[in-house]
């Protein structure tokens, strides 16, 4: 649905999405390969709200991620709409400073603002909270006047739309095929309280959702472009947060699915007790899911408790693992360096996991205490929260030495995307897993744009990897087994994965990239501060 009260006025709006800081989650390195990507997934927040605009009034929407938006764009629009999170902040202000340089009047909803609208006092109305009757009160003062306010306003969702009464989003306004993931959204919230999240606080604990029929039309939707990625991610916090509405949900897509020809494969985040539920991972199996992302963590047991994730420490980690291997999912890992519990042993460990665990993907982070989480009330009572602008990767005073667990960072990702140890990783996946998934029908997938796009990918994998990287020697011991079994997906995807992380984690240990995905500074900015150390030290002298 759309806003459904009156409006006498036509205002033109330009909804601008900021760009994402280069990081290991996003694949930056690998979208030359495919020629025409030039950024990771659609914004479905913002998309959601350009689709949500009265039906009369023009919409125009840009992608920084794919170009910025120009002196024109905002000399056309009457409003502009900005979303994002904390990661963007730099880029959220930007944006405000060319809209208010245009003599635009601006407004700025999503997470960021949600869990922390102090931090945005540049914009004229901020938009706190889900889509709702904040949204409609934003959409009414629009209506009634274009002017900026004498002082900033702002609007506070008491009451959201429910998950049901989303429209699709408005995909019509972006080319798909720019990007290297599509997005899709089955439900809000999660169950669980993990110390450092702020899911909880920002979507409730309760899953809201949405109908299979929404989930199919906008699936539709998407396909209706002609060109667009064949990989769909959930964006859900937890795919499994309301299991039973999950259960019942898969049959619908898996009949999606059979009608079209099996055009899609799916991704999603969730608990690692996703292993217990046999007969949801069936489904998932049948509808062509083939990742999982999982908050792991910490291979350690007492840490999880410390952090309030007993959900991970309800079976073996690496069975649990295994076993969601067994029905052709592969993990990809979320880790924290700089909790509490690590100790001198940590990294130890946590490289003896990766070996063991044989997760190719793993996102290393250092802990960031982000607004509205258990961890930042705590460390911010015990002075242990400091600001962004100390030239610190972290906004936490660590236990540790600062330095050492920047070192013990270095290592870990040294360890974990050595091109030999990679690639070994992902031989094990397609003994493993690769040989687990379904194996259906083809016609569906049998498009010009995917036999366009499989044929450039195939060459620039093939010339630029298997030729001309240092690393081919690895890459082809990978490639080759999945090549003979048939998973020419599989292969293409360890090249397209293999060539980022490999590229981003030697950025990174030349101190060219953040050590947190998190992280609001810039490497310039950051050399251009204050040594670290003396930074941290003073902070640990002021608590």
């Amino acid at each position: 649905m759309r806003f459904a009260l009156s409006t006498s006025s036509t205002r033109r709006i330009l909804c601008v999405f900021p760009a994402y800081a280069p990081s290991f989650g996003t694949f930056s390195h690998a979208y030359h390969l495919f020629g025409r990507v030039r950024a990771f997934m659609p914004p479905q927040g913002l998309l959601l709200i350009a689709a949500y605009m009265p039906a009369h009034w023009p919409v125009r929407f840009v992608d920084e991620n794919i170009r910025p938006a120009s002196d024109a764009d905002f000399a056309w629009a009457d409003v502009v709409l900005v979303s994002g999170m904390h990661i963007q902040a730099p880029q959220i202000h930007d944006i405000a400073r060319r809209a208010k340089a245009a003599g635009k009047v601006t407004a700025l909803g999503g997470p960021s603002v949600s869990s922390a609208p102090e931090m945005y006092p540049d914009f004229d109305y901020l938009h706190v909270g889900e889509l709702g009757d904040s949204t409609d009160g934003l959409i009414a003062r629009l209506d009634e006047s274009c002017a900026a306010p004498a002082q900033q306003v702002r609007f506070e969702t008491g009451e959201r739309l429910p998950l049901s009464d989303f429209p699709v989003p408005a995909y019509h306004l972006i080319r798909l095929d720019r990007y290297l993931l599509g997005s899709i959204q089955f439900s809000s919230g999660c169950p669980y309280r993990c110390e450092f999240c702020d899911i909880p606080a920002l979507y409730g604990r309760q899953p809201r959702l949405k109908t299979p029929e929404q989930l199919t039309a906008e699936l539709d939707a998407m396909m209706a472009q002609g060109s667009y990625p064949t990989f769909i991610y959930f964006v859900d916090d937890n795919f499994i947060g309301n299991k039973k509405a999950t259960r019942e949900m898969l049959p619908h897509l898996i009949e999606w699915q059979k009608k079209r020809g099996h055009p899609l494969r799916f991704g999603c985040e969730a608990t690692l007790n996703l292993a217990k539920q046999t007969e949801v991972l069936s489904l998932m199996r049948a509808a062509e899911f083939q990742t999982v992302f999982v908050g792991i963590e910490t291979p350690e047991v007492d840490a999880l408790k410390h952090m309030r994730k007993e959900q991970n420490a309800t079976l073996p980690m690496l069975e649990a693992i295994n076993t969601l291997n067994s029905y052709g999912l592969e993990v990809t890992s979320g880790i924290i360096l700089g909790l509490d519990t690590d100790s001198a042993d940590t990294e130890a460990r946590l490289k003896a996991f990766i070996d063991a665990s044989n997760v190719p993907i793993l996102t290393i982070n250092l802990l960031q205490a982000l607004p509205k989480t258990p961890l930042w009330d705590r460390l911010k009572r015990d002075g242990r929260v400091v600001a962004d602008d100390t030239g610190l990767e972290s906004n936490v005073v660590f236990l540790r030495p600062y330095d050492e667990v920047v070192a013990t960072w270095r290592r870990a990702i040294a360890h974990a995307y050595a091109p030999e140890r990679l690639f070994q990783r992902f031989l094990h996946q397609v003994e493993a897993t690769y040989v687990n998934r379904l194996v259906g029908p083809v016609h569906g997938k049998l498009t010009w744009n995917n036999l366009s796009l499989a044929l450039v990918l195939a060459f620039n994998i093939a010339w630029r990897i298997g030729v001309f990287a240092d690393y081919r020697r690895w890459f082809w011991k990978a490639v080759l087994p999945a090549l003979r079994r048939g998973q020419i997906d599989a292969a293409f995807s360890m090249g397209v994965v293999g060539h980022h992380m490999i590229t981003f984690s030697r950025e990174a240990l030349r101190g060219e990239q953040n050590a947190s995905f998190y992280s609001a500074q810039s490497r310039r900015a950051m050399s251009m501060a204050k040594p670290p150390e003396a930074t941290f030290t003073k902070m640990r002298k002021s608590r």
